[in-house]
């Protein structure tokens, strides 16, 4: 994978119930902390949106699992937006072992901006471009 650079890292704190029988944190458990990481993400980039009138929704998600993490890992989830269309973005996030800087697990996700009112699709806010772009100091806009 091409070295990306990660602006936003969110510490995650490990839970008794994500550890499973066998020692480790259970796959199911990863897709909590990308949930976290997004949310995160957003709410410092987007302070002011209204999340009852608008929304990002999650269109396609895949993952690929590199090392276990156990429960006394210290590990944290780092997010980016990769590329920005008219109505949706690529999101990619990876686990990362805070102590090791050892990459656990990549998340790629592509999100649609979304009308929780009329319930459809719609487009991203040229404010949140300019703030994805600015944030992730390079302009991420899908070139056509």
């Amino acid at each position: 994978m091409e070295e990306i650079t990660f602006h936003h890292t969110l510490p995650i704190q490990l839970r008794f119930n994500d550890v499973d029988k066998f020692g480790h944190v259970n796959n199911t458990v990863y897709f909590s902390f990308y949930d976290l990481g997004k949310t995160e993400y957003f709410a410092k980039i987007c302070p002011e949106v209204n999340w009852e009138k608008e929304g990002i929704v999650v269109v396609h998600i895949e993952a690929e699992f590199l090392s276990q993490i156990f429960g006394s890992d210290h590990i944290a989830v780092q997010t980016k937006v990769s590329e920005i269309g008219t109505k949706s973005f690529h999101l990619i996030q990876r686990v990362i072992d805070t102590e090791t800087q050892d990459v656990k697990c990549v998340c790629k996700s592509v999100m649609v901006m979304f009308d929780l009112e009329k319930h459809e699709s719609k487009p991203l806010p040229k404010e949140w471009i300019e703030a994805i772009c600015d944030y992730e100091e390079e302009d991420v806009r899908r070139k056509k």
